[in-house]
């Protein structure tokens, strides 16, 4: 006949059986789960290195619809945009307006966007993708980053406080009036009803246009035009100082 054990040993040896059986258990379970995820053709904890959240964040991935696209802000030399076409079930590409004023649209190759806004590039772009490449291309345009290079120089002269030449933003549409404050506001004796906007047109031949620029600062008058490269702003001396 066997020797029994004393109940107190008995009870000490079944409580050191069911740690050592709960350190196994556990130790299998994380060499296991090691294995599992070194395993070749397992899906690996999601690392981001950045590429894909920045390119769903852009414009043209938020966008689904042409009539959304951008049509205030006409592009310029330096800006970055996002292009996709929906139906290719791409992520958008970024494409910067090159010194030239076109896109390397791909597929398309260069084409001229200066002076345009996004959703009329994408409207011009789409019949060109639906002559060869897609039997509907829905076309997204999205602006991203606004260039901060000038556009060029514009010139103002005449019965203004400070007469000379400024830069042309390309983040900002400068106007008639802008122009004038910026260059210290208009002078004694200036005609603020006939200020004479010059502009050369594509012929080289110059036409000149009236700016009532005392009607716009009163609010009475939205006729502003927005100044481009090479325009020159003439005020003039009103007639009769009264």
């Amino acid at each position: 006949m066997g020797a029994v054990l004393p109940k107190k040993v008995s009870k000490l040896f079944c409580c050191l059986a069911t740690v050592s059986l709960a350190a196994f258990a556990a130790g299998l379970g994380t060499a296991l789960h090691g294995q599992m995820t070194n395993a070749p053709g397992l899906p690996q904890d999601p690392v981001n290195l950045g590429g894909p959240e920045s390119v769903n964040s852009s414009t043209a991935a938020q966008l689904n619809s042409m009539d959304a696209l951008n049509n205030d802000r006409k592009l310029a030399v330096g800006d970055s945009v996002s292009y996709r076409v929906i139906e290719e079930q791409k992520d958008p590409v970024f494409l910067t307006v090159k010194d030239s004023g076109e896109l390397s649209i791909p597929l398309v190759g260069l084409y001229p966007v200066l002076g345009k806004t996004c959703k009329e590039v994408a409207m011009e772009l789409r019949p060109l993708l639906q002559k060869d490449y897609f039997y509907k291309a829905t076309v997204i345009v999205g602006l991203e980053t606004q260039s901060t290079r000038s556009l060029g120089k514009v010139y103002i002269m005449g019965y203004v406080h400070a007469q000379g030449a400024i830069e042309l933003p390309s983040n900002e549409a400068l106007t008639v009036s802008k122009a004038v404050l910026l260059n210290g506001g208009l002078a004694d004796f200036a005609d603020k009803h006939h200020v004479k906007l010059i502009r050369k047109g594509p012929d080289g031949k110059n036409t000149t246009r009236n700016v009532d620029i005392d009607a716009i600062y009163k609010g009475k008058s939205t006729d502003d035009p927005v100044l481009q490269p090479g325009d020159t702003i003439n005020v003039p001396e009103k007639l009769i100082n009264i």
